[in-house]
């Protein structure tokens, strides 16, 4: 018998962070909840980055994940818009961390791979694939079908060696 584990996916972002929460049992995937955690763009960066923390702290707590996945950064054009996409992807690690959840790290263009069969799906396409995989799936943004998509591929891609060891860190 195969036992359900659950799993948090982080699409992280400044503005917005969407989060992801199914679980996994053998093949069967069943979406639990998802949703984004916002900051306002009015406070400093600090001030943001707590909200953030407090807003994954809370999911984290109310839904109690056993692993978690995080995208990794893209780097683009605008250095400053990279780095502190960078900080909320460090709020995104250190969030289930501090749980004590492993924590395992997926590239874009992988994820995308895992749920739609090619890497450089659109947002539009994740939404259906995500909503083909969990048909009772419900988001409130792009971020939110994005973090389910992560989980998605964690629950794919979880069981092999190289996911073990980037959520061992070694990776």
């Amino acid at each position: 018998m195969t036992h359900a584990i659950r799993l948090l996916g982080i699409d992280p972002g400044l503005r917005r962070t969407g989060w992801g929460m199914i679980e996994t049992s053998g093949n069967r995937l069943s979406f639990i909840a998802s949703g984004t955690v916002t900051s306002d763009n009015r406070k400093s960066l600090a001030e943001r980055l707590v909200e953030l923390h407090d807003g994954l702290s809370c999911i984290v707590s109310q839904h109690d994940p056993m692993e978690a996945a995080v995208e990794h950064t893209f780097v683009n054009k605008d250095a400053g818009a990279t780095l502190k996409l960078g900080q909320a992807r460090g709020i995104a690690l250190l969030v289930p961390s501090l749980a004590g959840l492993p924590v395992a790290e997926y590239a874009p263009n992988l994820v995308k791979k895992t749920v739609v069969g090619t890497g450089h799906a659109e947002k539009e396409q994740i939404r259906a694939m995500v909503k083909i995989l969990m048909p009772k799936a419900t988001f409130n943004s792009d971020d939110a079908a994005d973090a389910l998509a992560i989980a998605i591929c964690h629950a794919q891609h979880r069981g092999s060696g190289s996911a073990r060891l980037m959520a061992q860190g070694a990776a």
